[in-house]
């Protein structure tokens, strides 16, 4: 089996539109949107729905107005300055998606970066949504899957690449040593992660992203919640209906509801 890493946007958005049988994408979006979504649907949301534009969740929105709307612009929630009147009701910390708030709800979803990697990867033969937190679900899942490529998109920062993504691809990459034909750039993670791993929390201090929401109070709790590793069982996938829910695995969550506390 092969495994390969596409590093940012550039890469992946060539995949939109592109037909990928027997290859399994996992995108990373550790700061925060696929961290986010394995915290809403481990805290029982129905589905989460990634659109690529605020006009998109909106539209989604207006077609069955019990959907939630969460997403973040600049990293703060959408508000109605953006939207023109309605204020979206999550933005992107796993904090605010706590069971009270999430459960049995859908909900659609925009954010900078991490929504249009799982959009761009729909035509592979199955999406996983990677986290540090579900890392070794996922890990797990893609051995059980037995595709031909396992396809690490790091969703990144803006147009370029996010160190964290590329943290948590190497992460991969070291549970499936031995086992796949590495490509250049998972290599090229692998030896990263390993400088990285004995002070991950350290090691966020030269990731441009997580610096930027370490300066905001309010979101800077996020950064040490998306860097647990391992401590939620659950694998959301994408489906042809284009919506994320619990694929491989149980939703299983060891202790973690983040928005039981909001501070």
């Amino acid at each position: 089996m092969e495994i390969d890493v596409l590093m940012g946007p550039a890469e992946f958005e060539r995949l939109a539109g592109r037909e990928l049988p027997g290859v399994v994408c996992v995108v990373f979006d550790v700061l925060r949107a696929t961290s986010t979504a394995v915290t809403a649907l481990t805290n029982g949301a129905e589905g989460i729905l990634p659109v690529a534009t605020v006009d998109e969740a909106l539209a989604a929105w207006r077609g069955d107005p019990d959907l939630l709307l969460a997403g973040e612009r600049g990293g703060l929630r959408i508000g109605a300055e953006i939207t023109g009147g309605r204020e979206f009701d999550l933005g992107n910390s796993p904090r605010e998606f706590g069971r009270d708030r999430v459960g049995g709800r859908r909900i659609a979803m925009t954010t900078t970066n991490g929504t249009r990697a799982l959009r761009a990867c729909a035509g592979a033969e199955r999406v996983i949504a990677g986290s540090f937190l579900n890392l070794g679900a996922v890990a797990s899942a893609c051995l059980r899957a037995g595709a031909e490529k396992i396809l690490l998109v790091c969703s990144g920062t803006g147009e370029a690449t996010a160190l964290e993504d590329a943290l948590a691809a190497g992460a991969f990459c070291e549970r499936w040593m031995g086992r796949g034909d590495f490509g250049d750039a998972a290599w090229l993670v692998w030896e990263a992660w390993n400088v990285a791993k004995s002070d991950l929390f350290g090691a966020m201090g030269r990731a441009k992203n997580a610096r930027r929401l370490r300066s905001i109070p309010e979101l800077s709790p996020d950064v040490e919640l998306c860097l647990r590793v391992d401590c939620l069982d659950g694998v959301p996938c994408l489906g042809r209906d284009g919506w994320l829910r619990m694929g491989e695995g149980a939703a299983v969550p060891r202790g973690l509801d983040p928005g039981r506390d909001s501070s």
